[in-house]
């Protein structure tokens, strides 16, 4: 059985849905401790709207957006606030607009940035090395080559996103075990599938490094944000399946009921989508939102949530494709058997 040291994932991870009002908005998470959100990325539901993603590092009121390459930009009516248990938005309709239907996905890191020089730069970074989670900012090294960069999470990351803020650049994803060992990546704004790249991520990552190729993963001399990803057993999954196409799907095992999952096909193109625990409370899971796209939610039967993982209720080709190579990224809502060795139940 799955024994966990994070009995209460909600400390650590909430997803939030909330209706806009059209000028400030004061946003409460929903469980039963406070949790103060240092990463918060935010989705009109009811619109084609960008998604947008603001985090303590960078500050309030500056967002960058999943579904395109530009950079970081400010916007004085976006998230205005993190909270001690949610955030404050202004009027801005991505995040806002009166009578829409929004959901915010709230990660927990470490709060307020502290100096990192573990690397060849030295970073700005806030870790929660409890959940396995760190924001990462930092400036590339002038000249190209490799570099590295320290994350604070004191475990290896088995995911790392990456965005050049400073000016147009592709979200480049770091998933561990997928192509060629140090060169693989994905686009979190694109449906491209794995592709390889030599010097792509430098030496590799370590329990204290992230490794760069400037030039490659990001340019010189410009700013960048890292969101860096250590699996802890029982909160949170990184991994792979294989598709059946077949509405009675594949069982994917986590070791906790989820609260939200992102999928994306590796080996053809295909839309990332997420789900999660708030949108759809009870299975089968049917709401869908895709990184890549601005669109709205997106209903069809793709999942169920069961106490430890969750199984595929549908056939499509983006998640569950015949013989077809997935990654999914997973938080709890519920560990399996928490830390007193009492099982969950199913939703």
């Amino acid at each position: 059985m799955a024994f966990t040291s994070i009995d209460d994932p909600t400390i650590h991870f909430q997803s939030k849905i909330y209706t806009g009002t059209g000028s400030s908005n004061s946003v409460t998470l929903d469980g039963d401790t406070n949790m103060q959100p240092d990463w918060v990325w935010i989705k009109d539901r009811s619109e084609g709207n960008w998604h947008n993603l603001y985090d303590v590092v960078r500050g309030v009121t500056k967002r960058i957006f999943s579904n395109q390459t530009n950079a970081e930009e400010t916007q004085a009516a976006g998230l205005t606030a993190f909270g001690s248990n949610g955030f404050t938005v202004g009027s801005n309709v991505d995040v806002n607009k009166s009578s829409n239907n929004y959901v915010a996905w709230n990660w927990k890191a470490g709060g307020s940035a502290s100096s990192n020089g573990d690397g060849d730069v030295t970073a700005s970074v806030s870790a929660n090395t409890t959940a396995g989670f760190s924001i990462v900012k930092f400036t590339a090294s002038s000249s190209s080559g490799n570099m590295t960069v320290g994350h604070g999470l004191g475990a290896t990351p088995k995911m790392v996103i990456v965005k050049d803020i400073g000016a147009t650049g592709n979200w480049q994803t770091y998933f561990e075990g997928i192509g060629t060992a140090n060169q693989q990546y994905l686009k979190l704004n694109a449906t491209s599938a794995v592709s390889n790249i030599s010097g792509l991520w430098g030496a590799g990552m370590t329990s204290s490094l992230i490794g760069i190729g400037v030039g490659v993963a990001v340019d010189a001399s410009e700013s960048d944000i890292a969101y860096c990803f250590a699996e802890k057993q029982g909160y949170s999954k990184f991994g792979q399946y294989v598709g059946n196409g077949n509405v009675d799907g594949t069982f994917v095992f986590c070791g906790f009921r989820p609260a939200w999952v992102m999928v994306k096909r590796t080996d053809s193109t295909s839309d990332w989508l997420i789900c999660d625990n708030k949108r759809d409370p009870f299975n089968g899971v049917f709401k869908k939102l895709f990184p890549n796209l601005a669109q709205g939610d997106d209903s069809y039967e793709s999942f169920d949530f069961v106490s430890n993982g969750f199984k595929i209720r549908s056939s499509g080709t983006g998640h569950n494709a015949s013989g077809a190579n997935m990654i999914f990224m997973a938080f709890a809502e519920s560990p399996f058997v928490n830390s007193n060795s009492v099982p969950n139940n199913a939703r």
